[in-house]
């Protein structure tokens, strides 16, 4: 969480999704204003991971120039959307059943 706090990350979603998924446990869905944004948010995430907890991410997916770039650490993965990506794809809709664990406006 302060790996996309720490690049200015926006409307931060942890959602548990474990009673409605069996490939992940848990999304966290963040929010880049642009492509710089959401490059800095990915390399980041991955790069706190490696070195505070020495975790690598399975796959990266996406591009931050298309507005979606995606980390994914096996029971939990990282969505992070530009805003317009974001309402297209409308995870939080789609996963509405899912348990809201913490939400950062």
């Amino acid at each position: 969480m302060d790996s996309i706090l720490d690049k200015k990350g926006s409307d931060i979603v942890l959602l548990d999704i474990r009673e409605q998924a069996v490939f992940a446990n848990y999304f966290l869905i963040c929010s880049g204003e642009n492509e710089r944004q959401l490059k800095a948010l990915a390399e980041n995430v991955a790069g706190d991971a490696k070195h505070k907890a020495d975790t690598l991410a399975n796959s990266i997916e996406g591009e931050a120039q298309y507005g979606w770039v995606l980390v994914d650490f096996g029971d939990l993965i990282v969505h992070l959307f530009s805003p317009e990506k974001r309402d297209y794809y409308d995870l939080e809709d789609l996963w509405r059943d899912a348990r809201v664990v913490l939400r950062v406006h």
